[in-house]
């Protein structure tokens, strides 16, 4: 679950295991647009076009944002901090206002380290009122997509339990 400015407020441990454990993230590397823009990424895998659309996506989206909190100081640090880390961002947030936010569902490839890369749908649910994305992926019941991902499932479970 992300807030509006794409800020990760919490992962379930299925989400830890497929994309890596949230817990680790800290400061700006908590935040999406951070992480794609100007950080280290994630294990989606991305053509070069596709990851150009949405960083422009996740940009715009940040725009909107700060148009509604103009007075949130720790957005607007984040804001600077991006400014000052990627020339991406700086082309991004000066670009044209018109551009598409984030896409609210699309077909992913998630580059797991175990069980290699998983076919999976994802969808951001908006819950507008109160300016949370809920970002959920899915399989096809029975397909392999479904079998990688409860393997990965299983085995970050195993993961975690051998940490506590």
């Amino acid at each position: 679950m992300y807030d509006a400015a794409w800020n990760l407020i919490q992962a379930n441990a299925p989400f830890d295991a497929l994309m890596g454990a949230t817990s680790q993230l800290r400061g700006n590397d908590r935040n999406a647009v951070w992480r794609n823009v100007a950080g280290s990424g994630s294990r989606a895998r991305h053509t070069p076009e596709e990851q150009a659309r949405q960083n422009a996506g996740l940009v715009a989206d940040l725009r909107m944002t700060v148009a509604r909190y103009p007075d949130d100081g720790r957005l607007r640090r984040l804001v600077d901090d991006l400014r000052a880390q990627s020339p991406t961002f700086r082309e991004l947030w000066t670009s044209a206002t018109d551009a598409p936010t984030a896409e609210p569902s699309r077909h992913k490839i998630i580059d797991h380290p175990l069980v290699g890369p998983i076919e999976l749908d994802c969808d951001v649910l908006v819950v507008t009122d109160d300016d949370l994305r809920i970002m959920v992926y899915t399989a096809e019941p029975g397909s392999e997509g479904a079998q990688k991902l409860e393997l990965a499932v299983v085995l970050g479970s195993q993961e975690l339990a051998g940490q506590g």
